[in-house]
């Protein structure tokens, strides 16, 4: 059933980019596994899923000690606080919700500690809600500049959650603005060597469909491939 309901995902996906000129191949899925077991998600891994998701440290601690994540890519994509950068560095491929010079900064440390370089995202509240996390767009300039002067930090692309409303316009708003955001802070980073604009991680179930054809290349996927666990 879980290998049913992955596939039925990634069929979603490639019909979503070819009916916008895109190539499947362009889109990653991450699998949010913040409501599964280590026996789901080993069986989803199994399935052929390569990238895996949590919201919180310790979650991931507990859980990603039991799953077999050989060739596959850790992902955090909840708040962050500074107090736990050092073990989300030991634990995570790639850090999604950095919203902070001061949790980068931890971050960087953190990683040179431990001889790595941590690749992260910059998690931007574009919907300007109070009850998201995430660093205001007109900041994001000066996050950048800061960045590309850290030597264990590689920051490689911009987050953003959609806001918390039914108006699919709105959301489409604020996913058209973030890809507008990702190319300029492309084009004016081009020659920085620790910036890299890769990943545009926007939508989760309910409006991965917008963020596809508003240009996502990670889309957090978790109740429509765990929906029968």
């Amino acid at each position: 059933m879980l290998r049913d309901d992955l596939d039925a995902v990634g069929t979603r996906i490639a019909d979503i980019c070819r009916r916008c000129g895109r190539d499947p191949l362009e889109v990653v899925l991450v699998g949010v596994t913040k409501y599964s077991d280590a026996v789901t998600v080993n069986a989803a891994v199994a399935a052929g899923l390569k990238d895996i998701a949590e919201n919180r440290v310790q979650s991931a601690r507990e859980k990603f000690l039991l799953v077999n994540t050989a060739g596959v890519r850790k992902h955090l994509i909840g708040h962050l606080q500074s107090n736990k950068a050092k073990e989300a560095v030991g634990i995570f491929d790639l850090i999604q919700s950095v919203d902070s010079m001061g949790l980068v900064d931890e971050i960087n440390k953190r990683a040179a500690g431990l001889n790595k370089v941590q690749d992260i995202l910059l998690q931007v509240d574009i919907a300007g809600e109070e009850q998201k996390f995430g660093l205001p767009q007109a900041e994001a300039g000066s996050f950048c500049g800061h960045v590309s002067h850290l030597r264990n930090v590689r920051l490689l692309g911009l987050m953003t959650m959609a806001p918390l409303t039914q108006d699919r316009e709105a959301i489409r708003s604020v996913f058209r603005r973030c890809r507008e955001m990702f190319i300029a802070i492309g084009k004016d980073r081009a020659c920085a060597g620790r910036i890299e604009m890769k990943h545009l991680s926007m939508g989760m179930s309910g409006d991965f469909d917008i963020a596809i054809e508003e240009g996502a290349t990670m889309v957090r996927i978790g109740s429509l491939i765990f929906k029968h666990q």
